[in-house]
């Protein structure tokens, strides 16, 4: 299957110059293209959140993506590689008309998919290497990570808070907890745990 692929960052951007380049792109050199994927979006979006994502998940073996040029496909270079990267692990082709790039079976190919790769997996290393390193700086400087001390046992910062002086009347009605929950929206655990948290320690 040989599909091409139009992506424009705004509603101002027109679809049709991309689609006019592709189209004659494949007329001269005897592709037929079987689908069209376009799509308005940002392409410093995840593109396995974009419809690319959705094609790619489809692509397999001897397939052609033609697009008009590599920042069709994502913004940064990383990205890029790890789109080309996961076009090869499948067998896909990949085209583009401005930049002449040809992603295929060829030793070229290969030899980029290892540098695809392996520049992928030093990326998320170095990624990983750089969040430990803000985590333990922050730490050195005597900063506490995570939830703020006391804010998890903290009654005004609960929903249920506001509401406190209506269930401790309704409990002493015999009003079930059940009929409280509906009448506050709130689920039963929730509910439990704000009175034995809070309430019936007060009752002792």
């Amino acid at each position: 299957m040989n599909y091409g692929y139009i992506r424009v960052s705004s509603d101002k951007q027109t679809v049709e110059n991309q689609r006019f380049e592709i189209a004659r792109f494949c007329e001269e050199n005897d592709i037929r293209i079987d689908g069209w994927i376009e799509e308005t979006v940002s392409g410093t979006m995840a593109y396995d959140k974009r419809r690319l994502g959705t094609l790619l998940r489809r692509v397999g073996e001897g397939d052609l993506i033609v697009c008009s040029e590599l920042s069709r496909l994502g913004r940064s270079l990383y990205m890029i590689m790890e789109i080309l990267s996961y076009c090869l692990h499948r067998g896909c082709r990949i085209w583009t008309i401005k930049d002449n790039y040809r992603l295929g079976e060829d030793i070229q190919s290969k030899v980029l998919a290892f540098a695809f790769g392996l520049s992928a997996e030093i990326e998320r290393n170095l990624i990983s290497k750089r969040t430990r390193e803000a985590l333990a700086r922050v730490r050195a400087q005597g900063k506490r990570l995570g939830r703020p001390v006391g804010s998890r046992g903290s009654r005004e910062t609960l929903l249920l808070y506001k509401h406190d002086v209506y269930i401790r009347r309704q409990l002493s009605q015999g009003i079930s907890q059940y009929a409280i929950c509906r009448r506050l929206h709130c689920s039963r655990s929730t509910l439990h745990r704000y009175i034995v948290r809070y309430i019936q320690p007060a009752e002792k």
